[in-house]
């Protein structure tokens, strides 16, 4: 100890101007033979102090030989100091830009890993920070399986639990940095995760700034087997966060459709959130567009599935029906065209009650709104026009969408 404390002195005496860019001495007091870890940890904070720049080869040397020489760590006091040493050297190699020493700076992550045996959580949170900063890319597997593996414990221990979140923080803070989409999946669950307030709302803020069209992670989500729907419609409002193109955002809409009717629960609750997302899905296909075809299978469910209800969701109804009049294909046509034979039918033979009424005006005002052309729909709105078995009121609706669809 006496020897570092010396030298110190000699190292301040002397000063950076004397030194320079040559990191000869501290290099030699650092990798001493019989130097301990304390003395090097005196080492790195003298250079720290100065603030002397342009060292990352000296930083990626002294990283390497602590990582050499951790097997000689023998009490927890030691540990604490190197996991110091492991701070300072971190920071330093991220701004050198050093990213020769990412694969390094990684070993340093595993060797202190918050469940292994290290004594706090700082080294891994820099050491992981690090990497993000250095834009280690090929790293990213690494960071996504830690992370994954954090979402899936189940930590009780307190302390344990403080050092695991330090090294959350790095991992999100990695992730975000690297901008690579396969870092979406981990941060999500992180921000729905058993975690502090702070952490998951690390996590949220993050998600936006990992990629700007997540859609391929979000429908494997949605689609995803294990994932409940409550966490299903918590990732497709994560959606709404990013700037997902038009094109991604119809591919998911068109998925949380299709899994909002696939999906087979007696629990209440998940009945209503996927209910919610079918909703939110059909409004934004009525935005975007078709995806593709199960869209039209699935829109004709949120339709018929309701129509037979004793307890229909007018809502998903009329967000089914105003979404076939702005799609406007020949397809979505077709499907206006077969529910007002169905309403028509229904009206002949019943029953009729305060349900048809209010689904047959939607519908016939929808059908106006087409514009179509379609002959079938102009001769069966006619036929509406002139049956007395529709009310006054009904016959004028069925008028109306024809002086509509004549303009």
């Amino acid at each position: 100890m006496k020897r570092i404390l010396l030298s110190i002195i000699v190292i301040l005496f002397i000063g950076m101007t004397a030194f320079g860019q040559d990191m000869s001495y501290f290099t030699d007091e650092y990798m001493r033979s019989d130097g301990t870890f304390t003395e090097r940890l005196g080492v790195l904070e003298v250079i720290r102090e100065q603030g002397i720049t342009g060292i990352g080869e000296f930083y990626h040397e002294a990283l390497k030989f602590l990582l050499l020489r951790s097997p000689d760590i023998s009490s927890s006091t030691e540990r604490a100091i190197v996991e110091r040493s492991v701070v300072i050297l971190c920071q330093g190699l991220a701004a050198e830009g050093r990213t020769e020493a990412a694969w390094d700076i990684w070993q340093a992550a595993e060797l202190f890993d918050v469940v292994g045996n290290a004594v706090d959580g700082f080294a891994m949170q820099a050491a992981l920070t690090a990497l993000g900063q250095l834009d280690a890319k090929e790293l990213v597997p690494n960071i996504v399986q830690r992370l994954d593996e954090f979402n899936s414990q189940n930590v009780r221990n307190a302390e344990l639990r403080r050092r695991t979140q330090m090294a959350i923080v790095g991992c999100i803070s990695a992730l975000e940095a690297l901008k690579d989409i396969r870092g979406y999946r981990p941060v999500f669950y992180t921000s729905i995760g058993q975690f502090d307030p702070d952490i998951k709302r690390m996590a949220t803020d993050a998600l936006p700034n990992i990629v700007d069209d997540p859609g391929e992670i979000i429908i494997a989500i949605i689609r995803d087997p294990r994932a409940d729907p409550q966490v299903k419609l918590t990732v497709w409002r994560e959606m709404q966060r990013t700037r997902i193109p038009d094109s991604s955002k119809a591919k998911v809409a068109a998925a949380a459709l299709d899994i909002g009717w696939l999906y087979q629960t007696q629990n209440r609750n998940f009945q209503t959130n996927l209910r919610e997302l079918r909703k939110l899905a059909i409004g934004t296909i009525r935005q975007v567009g078709v995806a593709d075809d199960s869209v039209y299978v699935n829109l004709e469910k949120s339709y018929h599935n309701n129509f037979i209800n004793n307890n229909p969701d007018f809502d998903e109804i009329a967000l089914t029906l105003n979404a076939l009049t702005a799609i406007r294909s020949d397809e979505a046509i077709d499907l206006l065209l077969k529910f007002l034979r169905e309403i028509n039918t229904r009206r002949r033979v019943g029953p009729w009650g305060n349900k048809e009424r209010q689904i047959f005006e939607w519908l016939v005002s929808c059908i106006g709104a087409t514009g179509t052309q379609s002959v079938e729909i102009r001769f069966l709105l006619t036929t509406i026009q002139r049956n007395t078995i529709y009310t006054a009121q009904e016959r004028n609706m069925a008028a109306n969408a024809l002086a509509a669809l004549s303009q």
